[in-house]
Formats: structure tokens, C-alpha cells, sequence
């Protein structure tokens, strides 16, 4: 199927997909592995019951540096 797949470069200064990254690797890893469900209803419920626990007991991540130290190319 021609044109099936788009690429996208990362750009960077994409340091913030670095934990989108780590949260799809943790969501698969101890969630998804080796489990087999009968829908993709169940999936969801399962990904969206994550997520809900994820969000209890927040990590919140305080970025070290200020747009003053952003290099424009």
C-alpha cells in the first residue's frame, strides 16, 4: 500500500517526547504484556483504568531550563 506510513523526524529540542516514550514503554510492559483480551472494549477499559491510576499520585516534572536557553538553528 503505497504512501501506508508517514515519517516524522524529531526534531532536537523534542526532549518532552522522551517521557511519552517511558510512559508507552511502562503502559506495554506492565500492561499489555502477554495478556490476551476478548475486545477491543476491554483493551481500552484496561489502557483508560491505567492511566486513571497513573493520575492518582502524579509525578510532576519541572523542566531545568528557560526559553532564554533555547538555540534557534
Amino acid at each position: 500500500m503505497p504512501n501506508r506510513f508517514e515519517f516524522i523526524f524529531t526534531p532536537t529540542h523534542g526532549s518532552w517526547l522522551n517521557l511519552i516514550e517511558v510512559l508507552f514503554s511502562r503502559l506495554a510492559r506492565t500492561l499489555l504484556m502477554g495478556i490476551r483480551e476478548d475486545s477491543h472494549e476491554e483493551s481500552k477499559a484496561r489502557i483508560d483504568q491505567h492511566i486513571e491510576a497513573l493520575n492518582q499520585e502524579p509525578v510532576i516534572f519541572r523542566w531545568k531550563h528557560g526559553l532564554d536557553s533555547i538555540r534557534v538553528a
